[in-house]
């Protein structure tokens, strides 16, 4: 499967990021680096909010932004109204970088939307690492955590002012991001395992998250009326990449899509 062979190319790429970096390096710069945004009070709205993805390629569709420039495709969503900015990190399977991370928060100004690191990530070494880049959030995938590491992840990134968007597919994986107390809740459209996209996901999972959770729908949004559907069901916000990269103008698609 796909997510195996992902996971096991994350690990040895890790492994060897500890030799030549070690945890207590990495932990110290995390920890030099002011405050970090507030992805939670950024998806706090009364209207839908918009996480835009910087995204290059992905193993099911390969490269989809052929013209690809993190930092200027950054800066289009901030200036068009994005909430918060997802940057993909993993270079092997989705052709993106920390440094595209790094990039990105460098180039941006102190009022720049919240950034998202997304990527698969499973040791608290990972958790530093993303903050020592300049992410102000982290992904984190129920599908490649059990109940323990999940719930240390999220305390790890709180202590370290982080917030963590918890990435469900299953009705059993969202009661274990209830359990973890996870604030931000993402029901992903697709299946990690098949990669088919099935909007219906979000619709049926969403019933079973109740109180202040901020909810995120993830993958397969395309349109307007997907977005106006995805409201109606109680949707908090949105996570949209390929919708983006792949349009030959990103200003206009974001008009397009938003409310």
């Amino acid at each position: 499967m796909i997510l195996d062979e992902i996971i096991g190319n994350t690990r040895r790429e890790l492994e060897a990021k500890k030799r030549n970096f070690p945890l207590e390096k990495i932990k110290e710069i995390a920890l030099s680096i002011p405050r970090p945004q507030d992805l939670s009070m950024a998806l706090s709205s009364d209207h839908i909010c918009l996480i835009a993805e910087v995204k290059k390629a992905s193993p099911s569709r390969g490269v989809i932004c052929q013209n690809f420039n993190p930092v200027q495709i950054a800066k289009t969503y901030a200036e068009n109204g994005a909430d918060a900015i997802s940057v993909l990190t993993d270079s092997k399977y989705f052709q993106g970088s920390l440094g595209n991370l790094s990039d990105i928060d460098c180039a941006m100004d102190e009022e720049r939307p919240p950034l998202l690191r997304k990527d698969f990530i499973f040791d608290k070494y990972q958790v530093y690492e993303s903050r020592a880049y300049g992410a102000d959030a982290i992904l984190l995938i129920a599908a490649v955590l059990n109940f323990h590491d999940l719930a240390e992840l999220i305390d790890l990134s709180h202590q370290l002012n982080m917030r963590c968007l918890v990435e469900t597919h299953t009705a059993e994986e969202v009661e274990m991001a209830i359990l973890s107390e996870a604030k931000i809740i993402g029901l992903n459209n697709r299946d990690l395992h098949s990669f088919k996209v099935d909007l219906s996901v979000t619709e049926r999972l969403r019933q079973l998250i109740t109180g202040d959770r901020i909810v995120v729908s993830e993958s397969g949004i395309k349109t307007r009326e997907d977005i106006e559907k995805l409201e109606k069901w109680g949707v908090n916000a949105v996570l949209i990449g390929e919708a983006f990269t792949s349009s030959n103008n990103i200003k206009i698609k974001m008009r397009e899509l938003l409310p």
